[in-house]
């Protein structure tokens, strides 16, 4: 174990660790290039322990599971499994050895059956009846109560996050790798989570768990290895810290706290939802019913839900990408936009941030200067004059969000998919801000980034509201929502609650109203 000089001396006092060994990684390193993404990487993880790997965005972590998993191969070290070294050329050796993952991003066909969906993880062999039986059986015995019939795309988030737990359980695995489990849970459903990680862990599994909610981490977890620029650089209890001292040993210096400034006077109504209404489009997606908002001048305004409500599909007919059958149901300012295309929006001084940042905020291939040129091409920075690109002002642009927003790259100017996800995403949210637009609409704004990165990004929102403009904020991350809205609305089966001021609602109440369980503050929407 190493440990930096920026940590306390008193970090790294690691009691005595419970269960055997099961895995060992010795010395795991790995290069992309010039890229050292893991440096001489140890880890060790026991049977019974819930092991936490943390990290920034960039950190190694992603790339030092996808070793243990089986989806990269080292260019050194040893991965020693139950005290024998082993080499986990694929995922499917690494399940035959019984070590099983559990994505962030769930890879589930929505048109398939639960017991379908199961099936095609499972060696064959087995009868359907006899794994839909054996699915009802060991989903009941952990709390994570399943139908094997019922289709995927009818299910919440949380359901679909039990047939991944439940499909990796079938497959009675010694470690189970779980990414960022609870970012699309409700409270309720975390607590859940957490109450069979807990029985797992006393029957002996070792859960190695990602994630960058530090609370989470003080809780169920009974020890932590900490990564930066590819090393380890700190192993813990993370009983014994603090979620400012872990987000601090992440980041090697402070994580500052947000500051909220004063709230100014109720401002002008510069973004206005009227009546907004859309049917779905498809199978899978969500009907949007009569959603009525006023976003102020001045405030931040923020929309929880559980994923798959209708926060896309609202994004859509905001940003313009999908057209109201209304003009008066989208206003910008004072101006009826519903029938108006996203740009005519962003002219009107509106700036838009999609929850997906790699295919749909920022087109991979092409470098960030010219990712730019997407949505700051007429917006008035003269990146575009008498029909040529003027390529120097974009790069100056570039350099400038880079340097503002402490975007983190290898070299200048590279394509969107060589950054990091976190690294992606200041780049995309800095884009946006860069303009200090009158009206700013963010899906998911800090998506599975790190504590450092995610402080920048709220206090930016913030500040900009601050200055003027009308924040509206489309997020899971009940933290994030309670550090930085001024006011809240709860998404639900493409439903708006009415929007209440922050201070009179808790996390529970949030919870039980994403979850559809709050009937009694259901609504229309807010007029305020």
């Amino acid at each position: 174990m190493t440990v930096d000089d920026t940590t306390n001396p008193q970090h790294g006092v690691v009691g005595e660790r419970r269960g055997t060994v099961l895995l060992d990684a010795r010395g795991i390193t790995k290069r992309f290039g010039e890229i050292l993404a893991n440096d001489t990487v140890s880890l060790t993880l026991r049977a019974g322990e819930i092991h936490a790997l943390l990290g920034e965005n960039g950190a190694g972590k992603s790339t030092l599971v996808k070793i243990l998993y089986g989806a990269l191969d080292p260019n050194a070290g040893d991965l020693v499994w139950q005290e024998q070294t082993v080499t986990i050329a694929s995922p499917a050796e690494a399940r035959a050895l019984g070590i099983g993952m559990v994505f962030q991003h769930f890879s589930l066909f929505e048109a398939l059956t639960v017991a379908e969906n199961i099936a095609l993880a499972l060696p064959p062999g087995q009868s359907f009846r006899a794994l839909s039986e054996r699915i009802r059986q060991v989903s009941r015995d952990y709390g994570l109560t399943l139908d094997p019939t019922a289709i995927v795309a009818d299910l919440s988030v949380g359901v679909r996050q039990r047939i991944e737990i439940v499909r990796c359980l079938l497959q009675e695995p010694k470690l189970i790798i779980m990414d960022e489990p609870t970012s699309v849970l409700t409270p309720q459903e975390a607590d859940q989570l957490f109450v069979t990680l807990e029985r797992l862990a006393l029957e002996g599994c070792a859960i190695l768990y990602i994630s960058h909610r530090l609370e989470e981490v003080q809780r169920i977890c009974h020890h932590a290895t900490i990564m930066r620029h590819g090393k380890v650089v700190m192993e813990c209890d993370p009983t014994k810290e603090t979620a400012g001292s872990l987000a601090r040993l992440m980041v090697g210096s402070a994580v500052h706290d947000l500051k909220r400034g004063v709230v100014p006077r109720e401002g002008d109504v510069r973004l206005a939802l009227k009546d907004l209404s859309a049917e779905a489009e498809g199978p899978f997606s969500v009907a949007i019913e009569n959603v009525n908002l006023n976003v102020r001048a001045g405030e931040v305004v923020a929309i929880a839900g559980i994923a798959g409500n209708g926060q896309s599909e609202l994004f859509e007919l905001v940003s313009g990408e999908r057209l109201s059958s209304s003009a008066d149901a989208v206003t910008i300012g004072a101006v009826p936009m519903g029938r108006a295309g996203i740009t005519k929006r962003r002219r009107a001084g509106a700036a838009f941030v999609p929850e997906e940042r790699l295919g749909h905020g920022a087109v991979p291939g092409l470098k960030l200067s010219e990712n730019l040129l997407l949505t700051r091409h007429s917006t008035g920075d003269g990146l575009v004059q008498g029909g040529f690109l003027k390529r120097d002002r974009a790069g100056a642009l570039e350099q400038r969000i880079k340097t503002n927003f402490d975007v983190r790259m290898s070299h200048d100017d590279p394509e969107a998919r060589a950054l990091s996800g976190g690294n992606l995403q200041k780049f995309v949210i800095g884009r946006e801000l860069d303009r200090q637009p009158d009206v700013l609409v963010v899906n998911q704004p800090t998506w599975g980034v790190d504590a450092g990165a995610a402080a920048l990004i709220r206090q930016e929102l913030i500040d900009l509201s601050r200055n003027g403009a009308a924040v509206l904020v489309i997020s899971q991350d009940l933290d994030e929502i309670f550090e930085i809205a001024d006011r809240i609305a709860v998404i639900s089966r493409g439903k708006l609650s009415e929007a209440i001021p922050a201070q009179k609602l808790t996390r529970e109440r949030v919870g039980l109203l994403m979850a559809g369980l709050d009937e009694d503050s259901g609504g229309a929407g807010d007029a305020a």
